[in-house]
């Protein structure tokens, strides 16, 4: 057999079958939650869970072998890794840059330690946190006067803050954000990147004069959360409004992007963008001086209260990446976010001159880093070229580069897509521009893709049958609502499998369907006032 013949059959063997052949598949438990004890007899080395098969086990083992997290030693914290901190910094930089498109957003990093009494002076806010919050009672060897909880929202640090700092108009409009953490420690079944016990996020705060300026940025920033999930992450969201049920703890309104998982057939809350309308300027006595100055009956001037919005998005959008792309062979990354780009494998045999594929191989890293484009060479010998390529399809790599004696020969690489697996020679003279127009056509193509198993999963019904038979399928259901929490508690509960939560309301559309007169609420008969998503959810 010739070098190439040899080198040609390198490349057509699949690599799940190398996997097979010279690894032991790892196994998984339920979204990675195990003993430390059996953790240590676990060899890294595969994805053997079917991602339409057993979904937790799957998405547990993508995001470990994937190299987005690795577990700590307690249930619902994890280490983020190089990969997952690359996809955080990349939305941080793209929100950074739209929050000042938006104007006046001050950056600042408040305290994550609250004190009791600040934390419970919004009790109706608070009630919906009560169960999360972890709390801090001694210091050394001493008991603390007074307990301090671990910040799980920051609206009880912050709005003191803008009472000291808002006397006037001309101190309105003031926003802030911060790039923090949080801990919410009641979760009982944490999920890796969907829902832990801490994690990183965006939180935003704004004060207004006015309320239309504030529910004219509400939707701004919604807009923004929105652009983040399809333009960076290829996933399409719904943006809408949520259920009085589903609302903020203490806000007017809350506005949300829905994400939704086809395989599991639940949706992911993506990001929020809240109204508080007057109620947190209430109880924080967050009052100016407008620019009218009004008196009461005894000459003392009547000071307005503040509109405020909070907003906020997290580190659940790397989870619901994970969840949208990955496929039985791992990770998939949009090229955008992915830490690595483009990697580059050389493909070495006997009797040739492997210096000089390395050379070359360097000399292609060079070319593409010099193009903007993030890549690098694996040049770890101990390993076959097999391996290699099932490793880092495993890591999710947009794109993979081959380079080996044919290909040198003709002055060419292979470039293999990770999305699609497509392969393709390429000659070295087109390779940066190629690669470039690859990486902008797996973006959208990516984002194509879930559009199209979104769309193919919304089922419109107006029955009750329709209903429990589109969520047996496991579909989003877009059904007209009397718009009354009681009919939706009965839809919960009617809902409720032996190990599975009822469905519940997920958003209100901004983009409404045709309400008829006669229409009917699929749940209670009575006439409806809106059409509604609902689904089981994370």
């Amino acid at each position: 057999m010739s070098k190439s013949g040899r080198e040609e059959d390198v490349r057509s063997s699949s690599s799940q079958s190398m996997v097979e052949k010279t690894l032991e598949v790892a196994k998984a438990s339920v979204f990675g939650e195990r003993k430390e004890k059996e953790m240590k007899k676990e060899t890294r080395l595969g994805i053997s869970a079917k991602k339409d098969e057993d979904f937790p086990s799957w998405y547990s083992q993508v995001c470990r072998f994937g190299e987005l997290i690795i577990l700590s030693d307690t249930k619902g914290l994890y280490i983020l890794e190089p990969s997952a901190t690359k996809i955080w910094n990349t939305l941080r930089s793209y929100m950074d840059a739209e929050l000042e498109k938006l104007g006046g957003v001050e950056e600042k990093k408040f305290p994550m330690l609250i004190k009791r009494d600040s934390l419970e002076k919004e009790k109706d806010h608070i009630e919906g946190f009560k169960p999360e919050v972890a709390w801090v009672t001694r210091a050394g060897e001493h008991d603390l006067p007074t307990p301090y909880a671990l910040r799980p929202t920051s609206e009880t640090i912050i709005y003191p803050y803008f009472k000291n700092r808002i006397r006037t108009h001309r101190d309105l409009p003031m926003k802030v954000n911060q790039w923090v953490n949080v801990v919410r420690w009641e979760v009982s079944d944490p999920i890796p990147l969907i829902r832990g016990r801490e994690f990183d996020w965006q939180e935003g705060h704004s004060a207004f004069a006015t309320k239309e300026e504030a529910d004219e940025e509400v939707l701004e920033v919604l807009n923004i959360y929105s652009r983040v999930y399809e333009d960076l992450l290829s996933v399409p969201v719904i943006k809408g409004r949520k259920c009085d049920k589903e609302k903020f703890a203490g806000a007017d309104y809350t506005t949300s992007v829905e994400a939704f998982i086809p395989t599991t057939g639940r949706g992911v809350q993506a990001a929020t963008s809240h109204c508080l309308g007057q109620n947190f300027a209430k109880m924080f006595e967050i009052a100016f001086e407008d620019k009218e100055v009004k008196r009461d009956k005894k000459g003392k001037i009547i000071k307005p209260m503040v509109w405020q919005n909070s907003w906020g998005l997290s580190t659940r959008s790397i989870g619901v990446m994970a969840m949208t792309h990955g496929d039985e062979k791992g990770l998939v990354l949009p090229p955008k976010v992915a830490r690595y780009q483009v990697v580059v494998v050389p493909v070495p045999f006997k009797g040739v001159d492997t210096k000089r594929i390395s050379l070359e191989c360097q000399a292609v890293k060079t070319a593409l880093q010099g193009a903007g484009v993030r890549a690098l060479v694996d040049e770890r010998a101990n390993y076959a070229c097999g391996w290699k390529y099932a490793d880092w399809e495993m890591k999710g790599v947009p794109l993979r580069i081959e380079l080996g004696p044919r290909d040198l020969e003709k002055n060419q690489v292979r470039v293999v897509r990770r999305d699609t697996g497509v392969k393709m020679d390429v000659l070295r003279v087109d390779l940066v521009e190629k690669v470039k127009d690859l990486l902008e056509v797996i973006q959208r193509d990516l984002y194509d893709v879930a559009k199209r198993k979104l769309q193919e999963c919304i089922q419109k019904v107006e029955t009750w049958d329709e209903f429990k038979e589109a969520l047996r399928l496991k579909k989003l259901v877009l059904a007209p609502w009397c718009d009354e929490v009681e009919v939706e508690n009965d839809v919960k509960e009617n809902t409720k499998g032996e190990n599975e939560a009822g469905a519940k309301t997920l958003c209100t559309p901004f983009e409404q369907p045709e309400l008829r007169e006669d229409t009917l609420c699929f749940a209670s008969g009575k006439p409806a006032k809106k059409w509604t998503y609902w689904g089981r959810s994370y």
